[in-house]
C-alpha cells in the first residue's frame, strides 16, 4: 500500500512552525523527532519526579459542552472535551504531522480515489469505569459514518466533509431526508443495508476500512483526524435503545475508546477525566486524572493559578500587562506562549435577523444586504484594541485579513495559501505597526454611499447591531465593551449602534436558532487540510454549509430589490468555490482558484475577518508537547503532555527577551 502522506506531513509541520513564530513565541515548535507507538516521546524538560499526576485546568463557563456524541457536534467547546474520550483513525504529533491512532497503517494507490486504513487490533470500548464492553472494529466506523450521513439522526452536523468526498454520501443523505423520522432512525450500517448499498465504504474484514472518494482526494487522510470519520459502537447504540437515546447520552451511558473516561460530570462546575485502564496505547503519557474546573472568567482562573489550584491559565490583557511590566512579579519569569490556535476568527453577518418578538428586523436586514454598508466596516474597523486583549505583548501578531487560517496548506513551492489570497486582494504584508486593511478614505466613502442608498430604502440610522454575550461572563462583557467602543470610534454613533445583549446558557438555543443576532464572532478551525473546508461553510443554497445555513441564514433570504445584489454575490462566490473544488489533479491550480474565490468573498465583505488567537499563559503543562495540527479535532487531546509542577519559564521557552521588552515600555 502506497502511503502518500509525506507532502501533507511536511506542510503540516511548516504550518505549526510558521504560526509559532508569528505568535512571538520564539522556538515554540518541538524540534525533536517523535518516536513510539503513539508518535510522540516523553518530554525531557521536567524530571519524572516533578511531573504532575493529577492535572487541574480551568475553562470558561461559556465553553460548557452541549453533547456527549462526538459525531453530532461541530462546536469546539464539545470537541475539546470529547476528543480525549473517543479515538478516531489518526491523530497528530506536536509538529502537526498525522500519526497512527486506531489506524496503524493507511494510504492510497490511485492518487487519492481510494483510501485504505488498517486498524490495530486490541482497541477496546469501555464504560465510564473502564470495564470492557466490546472490541472496536471496522463496523464501528461504518456505524459512525451512517450516523453522520443520516439526516434525522445527525441534523446535518458534520455532513459537509463526507458529502464532498465520499462516493454515494450525498445520495444517502438525501435518501434519508425522504423517509419518515422513524424510518430513518431505524436504519443501520450492517451488511446488506441501504447504507452499504449506496455509500462508498467497505469493511472486507474486522480491521480494514476502505473509503471510495468521488474524485481524487489527495488530502483525504487529513479528514481522518476529524470527527466526521470517528467510530460509533453499534453495541452502544443497541444498549442505549436507538438514535434518540444516543443523542441524549451522558458520561455515564456512553462508551469510550479514548485515553480517558469521564468519571464525574457536574454541569457548569466540574468534569473529571480518569485514565482509561484499557487504553490501547500503553506507551502514552497520561495523567491519572484531569479535572476541568468551569470558571466565570479568566480573572477567577488566574486567582486559582495563584493559589496553586489549577495548573494552567490563559492571560488576559490586564493580567499580562501587570506581570510582564513588573520584573518583581512572582510570575514574571514564567510567561510563556500559549499553543497557537488553529482558528481564524470572523464576524459573521446574519442576513435574516429576527427581533425578540419574532418579527423580522427589517432595518438591519436591509442595511446588511447593502454592500457599501458592509465595506464601510471592512475598511473602517480597527481591531487593534481588541487584539490587545488577546496579546498585549504583540497585539499586531493577531492581525487577520483572511477567512482561511494561515498554515493550512502550501503550494508546491512552499507558498502559504493565504499569500495567494493576499496577492488577489492586493494587500501588502503585515507590518506590525498598523492594520494593512484599514483605509479611512474608502471607509468614509462607503459609509456615505450606504447612508444615501439605505435612506432611500427606508433604513433609519443609527442601525442597531445586536451582539450577544453570556450573561455571567465578565470577560465576555469586557471584550464586548471594547467592541462597542471600537464601533463607535471607527464608524460613528450616527451610523451604527452596538447593543450588548445577553444569553443565559446556550448561545445556539437562545440566540442563533431564533435568529436574534446581528453579528457573531466565530472562529473556524479546519476539519481537513484543504481550503474547501473553510470556503465550503459559506456557500449558498446548501443546508450542509455550516455558517450559511446556521449562522448567516443567507439561504432563507428572499430575493427583493434590496437583496438581489447580495444573493447574486453569494451565488457567484459559490460558483467560484465549486469550480475550484472540481480541480483535483493539480493542487497548485486548485489553491489558486480557491484564492480567487476567497478574495472575491472578502472584496464584497460577505464576512469580516477580525483576528487570530495568539496569546500567552502561565502553565505547568509543556505546550510544546501538545498536538498542534492546523486541521482536525485532536488539538485538544490530553495525551503525551509533558508537565512540570514548578511551571515553565520564559527563558526555557526562548521568549525572555520579548517579556523583558515589556518592562521598557
Amino acid at each position: 500500500m502506497k502511503k502518500t502522506v509525506s507532502k501533507l506531513l511536511a506542510l503540516a509541520m511548516a504550518a505549526s512552525l510558521v504560526l509559532s513564530g508569528c505568535g512571538g513565541s520564539g522556538n515554540s515548535g518541538n524540534s525533536e523527532e517523535t518516536t513510539g507507538a503513539s508518535g510522540s516521546e516523553e518530554s525531557t524538560s521536567a524530571s519524572s519526579e516533578n511531573e504532575i499526576k493529577d492535572l487541574v485546568i480551568p475553562r470558561l463557563a461559556s465553553r460548557e459542552l452541549e453533547t456527549f456524541n462526538i459525531l453530532y457536534t461541530q462546536r469546539a467547546e464539545d470537541g475539546e472535551n470529547l476528543t480525549s474520550l473517543v479515538d478516531g483513525l489518526l491523530e497528530s504529533n506536536p509538529k502537526g504531522e498525522l500519526v497512527p491512532c486506531i489506524a496503524e497503517e493507511w494510504g492510497t494507490e490511485d492518487g487519492g480515489l481510494t483510501w485504505t486504513f488498517k486498524l490495530r487490533e486490541g482497541v477496546k470500548w469501555v464504560d465510564m469505569n473502564g470495564q470492557e464492553k466490546a472490541d472496536c472494529n471496522a463496523q464501528d466506523f461504518a456505524t459512525g459514518l451512517e450516523w453522520v450521513l443520516n439526516f434525522y439522526k445527525n441534523d446535518s452536523s458534520n455532513t459537509t466533509m463526507p458529502i464532498e468526498m465520499i462516493k454515494g454520501a450525498s445520495e444517502y443523505y438525501e435518501y434519508t431526508k425522504t423517509l419518515s423520522e422513524e424510518e430513518a432512525k431505524a436504519l443501520t450500517a450492517g451488511e446488506g443495508s441501504k447504507f452499504r448499498e449506496m455509500v462508498g465504504l467497505e469493511t472486507p474484514d474486522d480491521y480494514t476500512v476502505i473509503y471510495h472518494c468521488i474524485t481524487e482526494k489527495p488530502y483525504f487522510d487529513s479528514l481522518a483526524s476529524y470527527v466526521a470519520l470517528y467510530p460509533m459502537a453499534q453495541g452502544m447504540v443497541d444498549e442505549l435503545g436507538g438514535a434518540d437515546a444516543v443523542r441524549s447520552m451522558n458520561n455515564e451511558t456512553m462508551w469510550y475508546n479514548g485515553c480517558y473516561t469521564m468519571t464525574s460530570y457536574i454541569q457548569g462546575n466540574e468534569k473529571i477525566f480518569t485514565k482509561n485502564p484499557m487504553y490501547w496505547d500503553t506507551e502514552a503519557k497520561l495523567f491519572d486524572t484531569v479535572t476541568v474546573k468551569m470558571v466565570e472568567s479568566n480573572d477567577v482562573a488566574y486567582q486559582l493559578y495563584e493559589t496553586g489550584d489549577v495548573d494552567y491559565v490563559q492571560l488576559g490583557e490586564a493580567q499580562l500587562n501587570t506581570i510582564a511590566k513588573d520584573p518583581n512579579n512572582k510570575f514574571h519569569d514564567y510567561l510563556v506562549p500559549d499553543v497557537p490556535s488553529k482558528y481564524s476568527y470572523q464576524y459573521i453577518f446574519n442576513y435574516n435577523k429576527m427581533k425578540e418578538d419574532g418579527t423580522p428586523d427589517t432595518n438591519w436586514n436591509t442595511a446588511v444586504a447593502n454592500e457599501a454598508f458592509r465595506l464601510s466596516w471592512y475598511y473602517g474597523i480597527d481591531f487593534t484594541n481588541y487584539w490587545k486583549r488577546v496579546n498585549a505583548i504583540n497585539p499586531m501578531s493577531c492581525e487577520n485579513n483572511f477567512y482561511t487560517m494561515k498554515g493550512l496548506v502550501y503550494t508546491s513551492d512552499g507558498t502559504d495559501y493565504t499569500d495567494l489570497v493576499r496577492a488577489e486582494l492586493g494587500l501588502g504584508e503585515e507590518n506590525g505597526q498598523t492594520p494593512v486593511r484599514l483605509d479611512a478614505e474608502k471607509a468614509e466613502q462607503y459609509k456615505q454611499q450606504a447612508i444615501e442608498e439605505l435612506t432611500a430604502q427606508g433604513v433609519t440610522f443609527p442601525v442597531e447591531v445586536d451582539y450577544y454575550i453570556q450573561a455571567s461572563s465578565q470577560t465576555a462583557l469586557d471584550s464586548a465593551n471594547v467592541v462597542a467602543q471600537m464601533f463607535s470610534d471607527c464608524l460613528g454613533d450616527d451610523y451604527v449602534k452596538l447593543n450588548i445583549k445577553t444569553y443565559i446558557q446556550s448561545v445556539r438555543n437562545e440566540v442563533i436558532i431564533p435568529h436574534l443576532h446581528s453579528i457573531t464572532n466565530n472562529g473556524w478551525g479546519a476539519d481537513y487540510a484543504d481550503p474547501q473546508n473553510y470556503l465550503g461553510q459559506m456557500t449558498y443554497g446548501e443546508d450542509n454549509a455550516y455558517y450559511s445555513d446556521q449562522y448567516s441564514y443567507i439561504n432563507e433570504v428572499e430575493e427583493t430589490e434590496a437583496t438581489k445584489a447580495l444573493l447574486d454575490t453569494y451565488k457567484e462566490f459559490t460558483k467560484m468555490v465549486d469550480e475550484a473544488n472540481a480541480i483535483t489533479e493539480d493542487l497548485d491550480a486548485r489553491y489558486a482558484a480557491y484564492a480567487k474565490a476567497e478574495a472575491y468573498m472578502l472584496q464584497h465583505a460577505i464576512v469580516l475577518p477580525c483576528y487570530y488567537q495568539i496569546g500567552w499563559c502561565l502553565s505547568r503543562v509543556d505546550n510544546d508537547t501538545k498536538m498542534q495540527p492546523m486541521f482536525g479535532s485532536v488539538g485538544d487531546k490530553m495525551k503525551n503532555w509533558g508537565s512540570n509542577a514548578d511551571g515553565y519559564t520564559s527563558e526555557e521557552k526562548g521568549v525572555a527577551e520579548q517579556v523583558a521588552a515589556m518592562v521598557q515600555e
